[in-house]
This record gives structure tokens, C-alpha cells and sequence, in this order.
């Protein structure tokens, strides 16, 4: 990709499209959308409007599009979008934005701001403004394979510690497998039992899957980065390892932008529709569950709670399904104030977990859910986005909170009650 600042303002009006003029137009000014942003609520700072973030993009909007704009830009009394201004931008369209969609879900004309923030990126990462920890996990996303430099060894590695841990085969490159099991990062290095929990509750519900090993990797830096290109080409590599493989389901992790990037913006994306269905594990465990196939006992008694990752329930309609699994589990369920798809984000969404420079903001902004916790008095909860659960654990350490941090598909798993593969083996 071209980097300059010339390339990047004209990337930014290619992008000023339909809807980003209508959103414009429409605009009332009202402010609700500060009151729905953690980092505008936990900080009361007013350049952490969300629409606000988005000054530069509108003013291009306004000289290129509008009549009065042109008008003005004509006789000087507008000036032009700038490189000192995009420097200035980017730690507030990078560093206080992760694009949860709660900004939009206020807003009393149905504006889209995270579709801006997306757009708005495209030009900075075109321009070269954008975080260095970000840019760096994008070159490793696109080179290794991974944002955090995993390789195919190490996954190996760890599958076989697993692998002698529970007794089980993680299947790899297996043909004709009906499922593709697709990680992020965080899953391998920071939280393997994820791997092992799913090994089992397939084993037991004798599914048929497989993990790719040119394609394991779910998490998309293309698409938080802001670069459609760059994004394209990691959905590519999804696609082409499952049709290799001739899977009938991709199944996304426990990761929110790898949902977004590959079941919702994917087919865009590559301009083709997939030859099989994007399924998120919490919907395929709930299927399994709505089939009798996912037999649990026991309860948890302690109170507890979930978390709702923002790119899977509020954007990606996942919202049921977390709760009926919970259900199976958990004898004290409390919901926080604000929860399903007007939850409170974790704070490290949009790329700002890979972005150092962003910590101490991230930290500041994690008070809404530290006040969130506080007011149920819970001392577990339960999340399914690795992003979410490692910022949910940084902020707790910070905070001298003792709250204990679960994955839905490891509590699940350590509840399951063994059966017969002889079961039925109809397709969830």
C-alpha cells in the first residue's frame, strides 16, 4: 500500500460515500453520543466525542461535497485538511476508539459513527498515521501469519501439550472435515485451554473438525488497523485453507473482530461468497446444546456474571446464546445495569490492546466496568472474546479487584458429562 499524506486525504473523500454524507447531513449535534463512550464517561474530556473524532472527515465532507463547502474552500475562508491535523487525529481515531458501536446504537437519528471511525482510518493507515504497536501486528498479521508472531510450530507445540493433558487428538489438515476451527493469538499463547475445551466437547459430540496449518490465525489487524486491503488478504487465506480443506462450517473463536471481519465483512471484502457457513462458537454451542449434545453437570454456586464482547453481541447479534449456555451452568446469574447489546466495552477492542501508547487511557476507561462489578458484588466472570478476557484481567489486576476471569467454552467443557460417541452425528 501507498503511504503519504497526499494518498491518505484522497483516500479519506474516495471514502465520504452515501451514507457517510447522509450521516453528515443528518448530524443534530445533540451530544448523546458522548454519554454512550467510556472514554468521553470516565474522563469527561470533550475531544472524546465520538463524533467529534471524526472533525477532519467531516470538513472534507463539507469542502468536497456540499455546496456551501466548495464555496467556501474557493474564496480561503475553509482550510484544508492538513498532516499536522491526521497527526493530531490519530490518538483519537486510534487510541479512544474501539469501536464497540455503542456511540451509534444512542444516536436519536441512527447514525453509524463506527462505520466512520472505519472510514476515517482508512485514510490515516493510507497517510502513515496510525499506532506503531498496531502497525507492527499488522506486518506480522500479513507476514507470519499472525498479529503476535504466533507460527504454525507453535500452535504444534501446544496442541501437543494439550494433546497429552486430555487424552485427545487435535485433528490438523484433515480433508473433508465438516468443521474448521479457526484461533487468535491470544487463545494459543495466553489461554490453550480453550483449545483443549473445544477438543473435548467436539470429541464428545463427535464432531467431525479440523485446524488449518496455514490458516489458523482468526484475528483480522486489517480490519482494525483500517486498511480493507490488508483485510481482504487475511480473509483470503481463511477462505482459501477451507475450501483446501473442502470444510463445510468455519468456525470463529472467541474473538469479536475476527466475527465481524469474517462472517459479516468477509464476502465484501473478497468480492465472493463463501462456499460454507461462518459459525461462531458460541452459536455452534448452543446448537449442540438445543440438540441435547453438550450434557452438562453441576453447578456453579458462586454469584457470577457475564461480559458482552462488544463485535459478538452488540454487532453481531450473538446475544441469546451466551445465556442459555450459562444457563446450564451457572446457579446465580446476575446481569450487570447495562448488558446484551447496550453493554459497556472492556476497553480493548478497535486494535487499543495492541497499541502501548493507548495503556494508560485503556486503564482509565476500564472504571466503567470496574463500577459495573462493583454494584452486583460479583467475584466471577464470565467472558468469550480472549481480547476482552486479557484487558478484563489487566484491568482487575490494576484495580486490586478480586474477580476471577472464565471463558464460556472452558467452564462449559469442565462441566461436561462424558458420553457415547455412538450419539446422533446430524449436523448442528
Amino acid at each position: 500500500m501507498t503511504v503519504s499524506v497526499e494518498r491518505g486525504i484522497q483516500t479519506l473523500k474516495e471514502h465520504i460515500d452515501a451514507p457517510v454524507a447522509s450521516f453528515f447531513t443528518t448530524c443534530v449535534h445533540c451530544g448523546m453520543c458522548a454519554d454512550a463512550c467510556l472514554f468521553y464517561t470516565e474522563t469527561k474530556d470533550p475531544k472524546y466525542t465520538p463524533i467529534y473524532k471524526l472533525k477532519p472527515l467531516r470538513r472534507l465532507w463539507h469542502q468536497e461535497y456540499t455546496f456551501w463547502g466548495k464555496l467556501a474552500a474557493k474564496l480561503g475562508l475553509s482550510k484544508p485538511v492538513t498532516a499536522a491535523e491526521l497527526k493530531a487525529w490519530e490518538e483519537l481515531v486510534y487510541d479512544s476508539c474501539t469501536m464497540c458501536g455503542r456511540c451509534s446504537m444512542t444516536c436519536p437519528v441512527g447514525n453509524d459513527i463506527v462505520y466512520m471511525i472505519r472510514k476515517m482510518r482508512e485514510g490515516m493507515v493510507a497517510a502513515g498515521f496510525a499506532p506503531s504497536g498496531l502497525k507492527a501486528a499488522t506486518e506480522r498479521a500479513i507476514t507470519i501469519g499472525s498479529p503476535m508472531g504466533v507460527k504454525f510450530p507453535a500452535l504444534k507445540n501446544q496442541i501437543k501439550h494439550i494433546e497429552a493433558d486430555t487424552g485427545l487428538q487435535i485433528p490438523v489438515d484433515v480433508e473433508g472435515a465438516e468443521y474448521m476451527a479457526l484461533l487468535s493469538s491470544m487463545e494459543i499463547m495466553n489461554f490453550p485451554e480453550y483449545i483443549g475445551a473445544i477438543a473435548k466437547i467436539f470429541h464428545n459430540a463427535d464432531i467431525s473438525w479440523t485446524i488449518a496449518s496455514d490458516a489458523f490465525e482468526a484475528t483480522n489487524s486489517g480490519i482494525q488497523i483500517g486498511s480493507s486491503d490488508l483485510a481482504a488478504e487475511l480473509v483470503e487465506r481463511v477462505v482459501a485453507a477451507a475450501e483446501r480443506l473442502r470444510v463445510a462450517f468455519v468456525i470463529s473463536p472467541e474473538c469479536g473482530h475476527a466475527y465481524t471481519a469474517l462472517r459479516w465483512e468477509g464476502p465484501n471484502l473478497i468480492g465472493r461468497p463463501y462456499p460454507f457457513e461462518v459459525i461462531h462458537i458460541l452459536e455452534l454451542l448452543d446448537r449442540l446444546r438445543a440438540q441435547n449434545r453438550l450434557p452438562v453437570t453441576g453447578k456453579i454456586k458462586e454469584k457470577l456474571t457475564f461480559h458482552d464482547p462488544c463485535q459478538i453481541v452488540r454487532r453481531g447479534g450473538v446475544v441469546d446464546e451466551p445465556r442459555r449456555l450459562l444457563d446450564m451452568v451457572a446457579a446465580d446469574f446476575a446481569e450487570m445495569e447495562d448488558h446484551g447489546i447496550m453493554n459497556w466495552c472492556c476497553g480493548g477492542g478497535g486494535g487499543v490492546s495492541a497499541n502501548e501508547r493507548a495503556a494508560k487511557l485503556k486503564l482509565t476507561a476500564f472504571n466503567r466496568k470496574r463500577h459495573q462489578l462493583e454494584a452486583l458484588g460479583v467475584n466471577t466472570l464470565v467472558t468469550a472474546c480472549a481480547n476482552c478476557r486479557i484487558t478484563l484481567e489487566e484491568g482487575l489486576e490494576f484495580n486490586n479487584m478480586d474477580v476471577a476471569v472464565l471463558g464460556l467454552a472452558e467452564t462449559l467443557a469442565e462441566h461436561l458429562e462424558e458420553q457415547s460417541t455412538s450419539a446422533t452425528t446430524e449436523t448442528p
